[in-house]
């Protein structure tokens, strides 16, 4: 693949519209990364975590118009974190919409002139069709983020189960260290300061797997691993 831009549809993602004059506070309490980061950046990425710092979601956050949307997992993936949200709604001045089909394609391997740059690599997200670079197969993006250990959401995190630390670009992208309190904050920062990381995503050719490792997605003969540091 020559080094300029070409892109990708992602299959199976979904939107969540959030309207209110509260709509930025509400999500600075649940939300791992600073959402004030949006008064200067066009694109976060951030997680939503279990009360005692599992992984719940992840998703990117941009504002459009006088919302907030978050592109996220489609399907069930998107209806389970609407839900989840609409729990901590309370008295808040927010609403909540889901938008099941949301079409978001993928840019990489080179420069591309759009203001949604990738908060976890130096590629981009588009949310209009792309039409000057070179459309490629889903796969070829596959392999390109696995070869990065850039985790795909709950292909390579497990719901409830993973710790972000796990994932050095989630840890690196998606986490703020020096925002105010959000749900999970003191597993995360424990794990962070006192350097509790055990287990941590790898790119790995699949025959070279450890037999103790634990495989998840994979595409090209390489394979995001959980394996032991």
């Amino acid at each position: 693949m020559q080094d300029t831009a070409v892109y990708t549809k992602l299959p199976d993602r979904a939107a969540i519209k959030i309207t209110g004059n509260d709509r930025s506070s509400f999500l600075q309490g649940l939300i791992t990364q600073d959402i004030d980061l949006l008064q200067s950046h066009d694109l976060i990425y951030s997680c939503l975590l279990t009360p005692n710092g599992k992984f719940l979601f992840d998703f990117f956050i941009f504002r459009h118009d006088d919302h907030l949307m978050i592109d996220c997992e489609g399907g069930e993936r998107a209806e389970s974190l609407l839900k989840r949200l609409a729990m901590f709604k309370l008295r808040s001045d927010v609403a909540l919409e889901l938008e099941p089909t949301f079409d978001v394609w993928q840019v990489f391997n080179g420069d591309y002139e759009t203001k949604y740059g990738d908060p976890r690599f130096d590629g981009y997200r588009v949310y209009s069709k792309p039409h000057d670079a070179n459309e490629v197969n889903f796969n070829d993006w596959d392999e390109y983020r696995i070869r990065r250990e850039i985790p795909d959401g709950s292909r390579d995190m497990i719901p409830e189960k993973s710790f972000l630390h796990e994932s050095h670009v989630i840890l690196d992208n998606a986490v703020s260290f020096t925002k105010g309190c959000y749900m999970g904050q003191e597993l995360v920062s424990r794990m962070h300061h006192r350097g509790l990381v055990k287990k941590q995503l790898r790119c790995m050719a699949l025959d070279a797997v450890p037999d103790d490792a634990e495989l998840r997605s994979a595409c090209g003969g390489v394979g995001l691993s959980l394996v032991k540091l």
